[in-house]
């Protein structure tokens, strides 16, 4: 879909919005209007030789759309489900972002807290002060705008090196040997492993588990049960997950996906991204787990990136996303300024390609067949 019938789209479905009534929330597409859903993401999957492809639609915070294409695994002929879980990569970090802010709530955290040194949350965990230049002037607020100086995913990402590291052993060799270009604050470069110090700011505060600590804060508030982090190989494959397909040359199993957790280690199912979603998207202060000042702030975008908020990608039209990518997974995740939230999973990706930018573009698409939902 091409830029005009994006914003086509975007025009009408806020049209929409604004004219119905509360009741129409709970439209649900007719059978005509199913099948041509289907036919828009049978359409995609055949382009892009998706084996799976999972997706949910939310409209108004009710849910209103799931459907599951394809295969679980392929070569045993198994089908997908709207149950199986995938490997959902870095759309993990709106999850880390919000499980940021409920700890601001809290008082536990601030975002002007500094992470390193003598007097950061993290002290001298990890490495030995004095730290290299600019790492002690690391705040909370930089690693989540993806503004702390270096460490970027392009050249140098720490996080696809040395797999047999855990954490400690990762950071502590990432902060003496990969240096920071720039001051904290000043200049935008996306960071896994940014997000990956996050999570250790988590540890230390609440004293658990990355991932336990999210699970009982953030996702058991959004109903949400079965999320987890992933394992590494086929042999960690969890019940009721999928199989990954790798594309020219990728592995999906030669990766430490668990110690990505914080930034790209969650798996989902797409249904269980739109529970989160709703339930943090500003449009109901009753269902939303977040306050509206901690929303708003988790949106609002940096002068250094005005596409990029905390956590979310951001635009003028009030929409909000992440996109994940990694070997066998290509996975986004929406809220629409207009009421709309969604998700995509699928089991593979093109390296070469633009396979996550197509599902986007698939999503508005296949949105977009709903008579009701666009007035």
């Amino acid at each position: 879909m091409d830029d005009s019938r994006r914003a086509f789209l975007q025009t009408t479905l806020l049209a929409a919005a604004a004219a119905a009534p509360a009741a129409a929330a709970n439209d649900a597409p007719t059978r005509l209007e199913l099948d041509a859903m289907r036919g828009v993401a049978s359409a995609f999957m055949k382009q892009h030789s998706v084996p799976g492809l999972s997706l949910a639609v939310a409209r108004q915070g009710e849910m209103t759309y799931t459907e599951a294409l394809g295969f679980a695994d392929r070569d045993k002929g198994e089908e997908l489900t709207p149950s199986h879980l995938l490997r959902i990569a870095s759309v993990s970090k709106p999850i880390t972002a919000v499980t940021v802010f409920l700890l601001i709530e809290q008082g536990r955290l601030r975002l002007e807290d500094f992470v390193f040194g003598p007097g950061g949350i993290l002290r001298g965990d990890f490495g030995k002060p004095p730290y290299p230049q600019y790492v002690d002037e690391i705040r909370l607020k930089h690693l989540l705008t993806h503004t702390g100086g270096g460490w970027p995913n392009k050249g140098t990402d720490p996080m696809f090196r040395y797999p047999r590291m855990d954490h400690p052993q990762l950071i502590t060799w990432a902060i003496a040997n990969v240096p920071l270009s720039d001051p904290p604050g000043q200049h935008y470069a996306y960071s896994n492993f940014g997000y990956c110090v996050i999570g250790r700011v988590i540890e230390k505060v609440t004293g658990q588990p990355y991932e336990r600590h999210v699970r009982q804060a953030v996702l058991s508030r959004c109903g949400i049960s079965n999320m987890r982090i992933a394992g590494n190989t086929l042999e960690d494959r969890a019940p009721g997950e999928v199989v990954y397909y790798g594309h020219g040359g990728d592995n999906p199993y030669d990766m430490n996906v668990r110690r990505m957790d914080s930034h790209g280690g969650w798996m989902a199912t797409a249904a269980d991204l739109v529970r989160f979603a709703v339930r943090v998207d500003g449009f109901s202060a009753a269902r939303n787990i977040l306050k509206p000042a901690s929303i708003e702030q988790m949106t609002t975008p940096t002068i250094a990136n005005r596409g990029y908020a905390k956590g979310w990608a951001v635009n003028r039209s009030n929409n909000w996303w992440h996109t994940g990518s990694l070997p066998g997974t290509t996975s986004i995740l929406v809220r629409t300024g207009t009421g709309f939230c969604w998700a995509a999973l699928a089991n593979t990706r093109e390296p070469r390609g633009d396979t996550g930018g197509a599902l986007d573009r698939m999503m508005w698409d296949l949105v977009g067949q709903v008579k009701g939902w666009r007035a």
